[in-house]
């Protein structure tokens, strides 16, 4: 079921708007990729996922813009398809389909509807309200007509086997299989580049559990080091401490910690949280101050750059790329897909 959405078109776009817009298709031909380089210099060749980690963020965003036109183009082909399908079903056109089982059903919007929606929009507009209120009264109709055969179409997926096959753009990302909570086998991987330092990324900690509760079995989460040192001072120390603490069994334990509390992150904080936690101080701090871990942080960094990864936190499910501050909803949208694809259960099927 479609959502109700508001009538934001201009007055006097929507005066010219009084013929029924029918339900339309777009197809695009998508074009091949190409494993060869885009660019050689002095005989070094610059491939294409270089370029992510130069523009990363942009680019995954394009195609993520892309992957949604698509996407909105498909849903209306599907749902031309299904009107061609039930018309043939019923012996009748598709547009006397439609009127019969749509248009017949909507009633004229009444005089203070379209008084109402003419205040609105006044602005718009120097013509009074009775000069214009038959169009305005169409507008409405039209609009709502249009929303409910997009509703109708909709309705007709349960009559019919549809399977989706567009998939959304995806980045490969790997990760530490020892930094990794939940079922290790789950069918979904939520990769999490995040900085211990940075206030966004311990607000999605939270969400994060609640997630993997809800999921159970279903999605495991990694975690990825990526210290925004130049804003963040301790960051990169932070994230050498989570190895350390690894060293000795107790990653999550000291991820956890030190996420709980922000403003014990310096050298000192970070030594009293890990004998806390019943880690051997003396190795610990010896651990720290030696930097052992210091490259193997740069490696993180470096990872998450190459996939396009330039603040925190940003995640990526199954390789569908997410960055920033998210809702549950956003998870589960696409932890829910992935399931679908791979033939597991989501969230919303469950609680069926």
């Amino acid at each position: 079921m479609l959502r109700q959405k508001p009538v934001k078109a201009s007055l006097l776009t929507l005066l010219c708007y009084l013929s029924l817009a029918t339900l339309c298709s777009a197809q695009a031909k998508p074009q091949a990729g190409t494993d060869g380089p885009v660019a050689v210099v002095a005989g070094q060749p610059i491939y294409e996922q270089d370029l992510m980690s130069v523009a990363g963020p942009s680019l995954l965003d394009l195609r993520k813009q892309e992957y949604k036109l698509k996407s909105d183009a498909l849903n209306q082909s599907i749902r031309k398809k299904l009107i061609e399908v039930e018309a043939k079903k019923k012996g009748l056109s598709t547009e006397d389909l439609l009127k019969q089982e749509v248009d017949s059903k909507i009633s004229d919007p009444s005089d203070d509807v379209a008084k109402g929606y003419y205040l609105a929009v006044k602005s718009q507009t120097t013509l009074p309200f009775e000069q214009i209120k038959s169009q305005v009264k169409q507008l409405l109709k039209n609009a709502e007509i249009q929303q409910a055969r997009e509703q109708y179409a909709d309705s007709l997926r349960d009559k019919v086997e549809v399977s989706i096959l567009l998939q959304p753009p995806v980045v490969h990302v790997d990760y530490d299989t020892a930094r990794v909570k939940g079922n290790t086998d789950a069918l979904v991987t939520i990769v999490e580049f995040a900085d211990f330092q940075c206030p966004f990324c311990s607000g999605a900690q939270p969400m994060l559990k609640e997630v993997l509760a809800k999921y159970k079995g279903k999605v495991k989460l990694a975690y990825q080091d990526f210290p925004l040192s130049q804003i963040h001072q301790h960051a990169e120390i932070a994230a050498e401490a989570s190895r350390c603490a690894l060293a000795q069994g107790k990653y999550w334990e000291m991820h956890d910690a030190m996420f709980a509390d922000q403003s014990k992150l310096d050298e000192v904080a970070l030594v009293k949280t890990a004998a806390g936690l019943g880690l051997d101080q003396n190795s610990f701090e010896s651990c720290l101050k030696s930097g052992k871990y210091r490259a193997v942080v740069q490696r993180d960094v470096e990872a998450g750059s190459q996939a396009g990864v330039n603040a925190t936190p940003t995640f990526f499910i199954n390789g569908e790329f997410l960055s920033g501050p998210q809702s549950d909803a956003d998870f589960t949208k696409i932890i829910d897909r992935q399931l679908s694809i791979l033939g597991g259960k989501g969230l919303a099927q469950a609680s069926r």
